[in-house]
């Protein structure tokens, strides 16, 4: 027995010191050289220099995730659901008690690069700094002159994580960084303008955080376009995050303007923004110089296997004799048209009495106003989560310089039992062109107990 005991305490005293080494011992951080970026290597936006801090801000998209719900600006206290737990963002404001404000450049530059809380600890990968090790340096100095100079500071607590064990061990989080973080430092393509949207895409915009898969073990299967699951799609809290490239992608369908008027204005001639990316046009894109717009289309339609789509806008003016015609020519748009009792199921009845005066019968919506429904990615994604979030939920587009509309879609939740979303649901997946499966109403529940 005490033989037993010697092995036992010979295994684990030299397991317990090794788990304290991986835990206490101290980390390396960024250096500042492994973010230079050459500047003739990108086609930089012409800002004065005076505004550049903010523009860095702008790109990097902070103030989605660090402004909750009317709360001041930066100060933090979002919840983002995870399948671990819930983290609450942190406050970035200047103030000392309770925000960055005894933040040195290199403290500052360790959390957005590397992760890592001026006290050590580790931050959660809800903060995409696995996308900003792409940072250029030229952009840190400017986040952290925007945020300890230019925001008021907020004297805001930040709010404990809700974390399951063992992911409440924020010293697990190194382990997972082991996995995950890929190298610090941006290689720009030759081409300034296509390097430029490279940045964005892959860096400060961090649009791989939700269009890209992740595996078991949380960790984004690629952060460039040199991986090729990226920018193939995810899902964020139940929405589907739809595929950037692949001949189903927005870029390699839509022209290039009807991609620029989607990321800058947040609608377009096909579709509308919903869930977390209308905060991402309403807090970023929407403000970013027409330049940098540019870049980032050249760039998506560069991944594109067709170099981009060409479909031309829908002639103004148009609509009756589209619908006219497609009620001619058979199919759903036809039997939606008769509107014969015996003929309807229970979804189309549905979805005639409450979507189609604004989605039409053809389900190609309107223009810029209400978005196509047939062949819309958030619609036939083989995870119904968005489809059925925004018909339980409502939505609102954002309201933009370019396109001040606040046009809004009405909740459902209320009116519609499980039975009836779920049938609605399973029509328009399935309605025109759309080829995706039944919803169930257990489905439907699902989705209602999130909120």
């Amino acid at each position: 027995m005490r033989t037993w005991l010697r092995v036992i305490l010979a295994l684990a005293v030299p397991g317990v010191i090794a788990l304290a080494l991986f835990a206490f011992w101290p980390l390396r951080r960024t250096a500042p050289e492994a973010l230079a970026v050459a500047d003739d290597s990108m086609a930089w936006p012409e800002v004065a220099d005076a505004d550049y801090p903010h523009l860095a801000a702008l790109a990097a998209d902070c103030a989605a995730c660090h402004t909750a719900p009317d709360g001041a600006p930066f100060a933090g206290g979002r919840a983002f659901k995870t399948p671990f737990g819930t983290i609450y963002s942190a406050n970035i404001t200047p103030d000392r008690d309770t925000g960055i404000g005894n933040y040195s450049l290199d403290q500052f530059r360790a959390a957005v690069v590397d992760g890592i809380r001026a006290d050590g600890a580790h931050l959660y990968p809800a903060m995409p700094y696995a996308s900003f090790r792409k940072l250029a340096e030229r952009d840190i100095r400017a986040l952290y002159t925007y945020f300890t100079e230019e925001v008021k500071p907020v004297r805001a607590d930040t709010r404990k994580a809700e974390m399951t064990f063992p992911f409440n061990l924020r010293f697990g989080v190194r382990a997972w960084k082991w996995l995950a973080m890929p190298d610090p430092g941006f290689a720009p393509p030759d081409d300034p303008v296509l390097a430029r949207g490279a940045y964005l895409v892959e860096g400060p915009e961090h649009c791989g955080a939700c269009h890209t898969e992740r595996n078991l073990l949380y960790v984004e299967k690629g952060y460039s376009a040199a991986d090729p699951d990226f920018l193939m799609g995810g899902v964020l809290e139940g929405w589907p995050a739809p595929a950037l490239r692949g001949e189903e992608g927005a870029p390699a369908r839509w022209s290039a303007e009807n991609l620029k008027a989607y990321l800058r204005d947040g609608r377009n001639d096909h579709n509308a923004t919903a869930g977390e990316m209308t905060l991402v046009i309403r807090h970023s894109l929407q403000h970013l110089p027409e330049s940098d717009i540019d870049a980032m289309v050249a760039y998506l339609r560069s991944l594109a296997p067709n170099g981009g789509g060409d479909a031309p806008p829908p002639a103004p003016g148009r609509d009756a004799d589209r619908i006219w015609t497609a009620a001619e020519a058979g199919g759903t748009t036809t039997m939606l048209a008769r509107a014969d009792p015996a003929g309807l199921d229970p979804g189309a009845r549905l979805y005639l009495d409450n979507c189609s005066a604004c989605h039409m019968i053809d389900g190609k919506g309107a223009p810029r106003v209400f978005p196509e429904l047939d062949g819309n990615p958030v619609v036939t994604d083989a995870a119904p989560g968005g489809l059925l979030q925004m018909i339980l939920y409502g939505d609102e587009m954002p309201a933009t310089a370019r396109m001040p509309m606040r046009l809004a879609m009405p909740a459902y939740a209320r009116r519609l039992d499980d039975e009836d979303i779920a049938a609605l649901a399973t029509f328009v997946r399935s309605a025109w062109s759309n080829h995706a499966d039944a919803v169930s109403a257990s489905d439907v529940a699902q989705e209602r107990a999130r909120y």
